[in-house]
C-alpha cells in the first residue's frame, strides 16, 4: 500500500500487476501472458473455423437438395 501511495496508483492493480510479473517470470505458478495470448488466439481461430465449417456444411446441404431437385425434373 506504501509503494501503490508514492506512485499514484490503488494497491489492488500493482497487486495484480505484482503477481503477473511473478507468474511471467516462473516465480509463481500459473499461466503466462505470452501463453494467455496465444490460447486468446487459437480460442478464436477454433470460432472462426467452426463458423467457417457450418457455412461450408450448410453450402453443401443446400447444393446437394439442388442438384436433387435438378435431377427430378
Amino acid at each position: 500500500m506504501s509503494i501503490s501511495a508514492k506512485i499514484g496508483c490503488a494497491p489492488q492493480p500493482l497487486n495484480e500487476w505484482v503477481k503477473k510479473a511473478e507468474v511471467d517470470s516462473g516465480q509463481r505458478a500459473g499461466i503466462s501472458s505470452d501463453m494467455a495470448e496465444k490460447m486468446k488466439a487459437l480460442e478464436r481461430e477454433n470460432r472462426e473455423l467452426r463458423q467457417a465449417n457450418e457455412i461450408l456444411r450448410k453450402a453443401s446441404a443446400y447444393f446437394a437438395m439442388a442438384e436433387l431437385d435438378r435431377r427430378s425434373k
